[in-house]
């Protein structure tokens, strides 16, 4: 089961890794991966909640045109 992190939650535990940390100690918080958490750092390091919420939105928009291509 997947598990919906919000756009400030995953902010959040970027900027507490880049502060020192532990990512363990993250992950465990969050109750994911290591792995998660230095995915989410390559996808979303240096952006801002905003920044996230409209790449998602921009995501979300391309994945609807791909499917309407497809038809």
């Amino acid at each position: 089961m997947k598990k919906k992190f919000t756009e400030s939650q995953i902010v959040s535990a970027i900027k507490r890794q880049e502060a020192g940390m532990k990512t363990s100690e993250i992950a465990r918080e969050l109750g994911v991966s290591s792995t998660t958490i230095n995915n989410w750092k390559s996808k979303y390091s240096g952006m801002e909640v905003s920044d996230i919420k409209r790449m998602k939105q921009l995501e979300a928009e391309n994945a609807e045109l791909k499917k309407c291509m497809q038809r």
